[in-house]
């Protein structure tokens, strides 16, 4: 029989997130039965569930968690602001609990550990008390920013005032002009630019640490459960790419690939080009490439193992497997050797590896699985 821990639980995050998300399930869809949704309310759920998830993506987590770029102020206020409006605590905390999620992953100091479980990794660990509970001893150096120390002061009354009343002031100042009910307007403001967009924001980051645990692939390393997920990018504003985060986490992009979907990195490039923002970090090609690569072999070497532990394998097939895997490790070398010596590689060079090594990949998957003798 499950056994709730009482003593354990963290009543005031779990009744705000268990009744905002009764609001969001219930008061939304009869408040948009009766009333529908002009496009102010739109605009207005559209601008601060961007505002509110950008500042997470860019801001908590690849400006002030990873320290992936450098920002001027208007960009530090903006994020922290907004970000404040996702009600998920200050960044102080937000990313002392991220950056011990990375040093400990998968591992029980991780606040968000899916080994174990989905539901605690999602939002078990937020409804109860973690114990003991982690200090604040590895944000240092975000205690020396008066920004962020002043947004972890006040950043319940900014979430409140910005994040919710904001909304509904609007609401009611729209109707009023318009000449309509304003109270149909306020709550209309209150219930889906605040209410189901905190609900929506909140659950989107949450699937980052559960859903980017369990499903997806694992390009660039399976050392720990992180995965790339194209879903999730899209409904993170890029932060689906998990795997390749997970291995190159000071990177200020997620996304890496020309067709993968990450707004949040062409949005702090963007920001580069207008002065507001410097040092983006990105991980060099050849280093990425050799992950990949390093990826390729271990997957070979696991197939030929797989076979030659099937009662009468044929010889044929594992020949053929050893010299794709014999291959695929003579170009890690030699890439692995370039990487440690420093060698500048041209973009050609590392194209003609990279292409090399998904064609010896296709070749491993049309391999099948031999006839028993």
């Amino acid at each position: 029989m499950l056994r709730i821990p009482f003593d354990r639980v963290n009543w005031i995050t779990s009744s705000f997130l268990i009744g905002t998300a009764l609001i969001a399930l219930i008061g939304a869809p009869i408040y948009l039965f009766h009333h529908g949704l002009d496009l102010f309310q739109f605009g207005m759920f559209f601008f601060y569930l961007c505002a509110t998830m950008m500042s997470i993506t860019v801001g908590y987590h690849r400006l002030f968690s990873h320290l992936s770029f450098k920002a001027k102020k208007p960009v530090k206020f903006f994020t922290l602001i907004f970000g404040a409006c996702a009600f998920e605590n200050s960044c102080l905390n937000w990313s002392s609990d991220h950056r011990r999620h990375h040093k400990h992953v998968d591992h029980d100091e991780d606040p968000y550990d899916i080994s174990k479980g989905f539901f605690w990794a999602h939002i078990g660990w937020l409804l109860f008390k973690l114990d003991p509970e982690p200090p604040l001893d590895n944000v240092a150096d975000l205690r020396k920013d008066k920004l962020v120390m002043w947004q972890h002061k006040y950043t319940h009354w900014i979430a409140v005032v910005v994040g919710l009343a904001l909304p509904a002031a609007l609401g009611y100042g729209y109707n009023s002009m318009m000449g309509l009910d304003p109270m149909v307007g306020a709550l209309g403001g209150f219930l889906i630019a605040g209410v189901t967009r905190v609900v929506i924001a909140q659950h989107c980051t949450f699937f980052i640490n559960s859903l980017c645990h369990t499903v997806g692939s694992q390009p660039y390393s399976n050392k720990h459960s992180a995965r790339d997920s194209a879903v999730m990018a899209v409904l993170t504003f890029g932060e689906g790419y998990h795997n390749y985060h997970h291995e190159f986490q000071h990177d200020y992009r997620n996304g890496v690939k020309p067709w993968q979907w990450d707004p949040s990195k062409w949005t702090i490039w963007t920001l580069s080009k207008l002065g507001l923002v410097e040092g983006l970090r990105r991980v060099p090609d050849s280093k990425i490439l050799l992950a990949e690569m390093g990826e390729s072999k271990r997957h070979a070497e696991e197939k030929v193992k797989e076979i030659m532990a099937t009662s009468g394998y044929c010889q044929r097939t594992v020949d053929a497997l050893n010299q794709l895997v014999e291959k695929l490790a003579a170009n890690y070398q030699e890439l692995e050797k370039a990487v440690a010596d420093r060698v500048q590689l041209s973009k050609e060079a590392l194209q003609n590896w990279q292409d090399e090594t998904r064609a010896l990949m296709r070749q491993l998957s049309q391999i099948g699985k031999p006839a028993l003798a």
